[in-house]
């Protein structure tokens, strides 16, 4: 079956042609639902929410762009949405996060994909909201502001913040490992 006439079938309701295309993206979106959440319970709810905006929304998705990258944008905005009603904060954190000039230039190589994940679900809300906005999926500091409602510099600092006490938790896990 192709990809067209899967979301034709989408579109007329077909359940076998849902199950498929669910089948076929679920795990990659679920791991982009997993950034933004502390939990995996939370994570499967913004999934599941996502997925019911792609079936409503398939019939005006128009095959100017990859279909993957269409569903990702809207688990992106599905997660953003679950999130700004938690009332996410934009917290300031003590900036005085010790510099990691001194960490070893292997130290980064020896974590996994799974390991990254877990610490950056540690961040605040506010710094994984941007870091995976910006870093992960590629979005621009005025993209980030808008969508979240903050100022440009918001993102930029949350951004930066993130970054620091991501590295300060790398080097944390690391003297952990090799204890």
């Amino acid at each position: 079956m192709t990809e067209r006439e899967l979301i034709k079938g989408c579109i007329n309701e077909d359940r076998s042609c849902q199950q498929a295309l669910f089948d076929t993206h679920a795990g990659r979106l679920l791991t982009i639902c997993r950034r933004y959440t502390e939990d995996q319970s939370e994570a499967e709810d913004i999934l599941q929410e996502a997925f019911i905006r792609i079936y409503d929304n398939l019939d005006q998705f128009r095959f100017e762009c990859p279909l993957e990258g269409w569903m990702r944008r809207i688990c992106v905005n599905t997660a953003i949405r679950h999130c700004s009603k938690k009332k996410v904060h934009f917290r300031e954190v003590d900036d005085r996060i010790t510099e990691s000039a001194d960490a070893e230039p292997g130290i980064y190589s020896h974590l996994g994909e799974e390991d990254i994940l877990k610490l950056v679900q540690q961040l605040p809300d506010g710094y994984r909201m941007v870091f995976n906005l910006y870093v992960i999926d590629g979005y621009s500091h005025d993209e980030i502001a808008r969508m979240m409602g903050i100022h440009e510099g918001t993102s930029r600092s949350q951004l930066a913040k993130a970054r620091r006490m991501l590295q300060k938790m790398i080097i944390e896990h690391h003297k952990v490992m090799v204890a």
